[in-house]
């Protein structure tokens, strides 16, 4: 598989990305939790330049500068939250593996922001973690 499609609920966002992605990761930070309304997200990262969008897309795709530095792409039309962009890894976006037609290419990796992951649900014990101060503290 050389790239996977997606989108929002719609259909007014469609996107293509490029594969191999970088990492797979569920992320468990207190903004993604309420972007997406789940306990945790899983993030699908690619390279910018690998990501197109369907023509005519633009007029619905939004973005919320969620922190500084940092914005969520959403469907102006449904609301599905589906792109994450951010300063710190400007060559990446980062895909919601939900919002693609066939899932991610490869498995979840690591469970970030662990440290505030939420204690009424589950997930894979036998990924590694990380927690804020790793993630900070690290380049990528």
């Amino acid at each position: 598989m050389t790239e996977a499609e997606g989108g929002c609920l719609c259909g007014a966002v469609r996107f293509r990305i490029g594969l191999p992605s970088l990492w797979v990761a569920h992320c468990h930070c207190s903004m993604c939790r309420r972007a997406h309304g789940a306990a945790f997200v899983t993030w699908v990262s690619v390279r910018v330049a690998g990501m197109t969008l369907r023509e005519g897309c633009n007029e619905a795709l939004r973005w919320h500068a969620s922190s500084p530095g940092a914005e969520r792409g959403f469907c102006a039309h449904c609301g599905s939250p589906m792109l994450f962009r951010s300063d710190r890894w400007a060559d990446q976006v980062h895909v919601a593996a939900a919002s693609l037609d066939a899932g991610p290419d490869r498995p979840p990796q690591l469970h970030a922001f662990w440290d505030t992951h939420v204690p009424w649900t589950s997930a894979d014990p036998d990924l590694p973690t990380r927690t804020e101060a790793d993630i900070l503290a690290s380049r990528g």
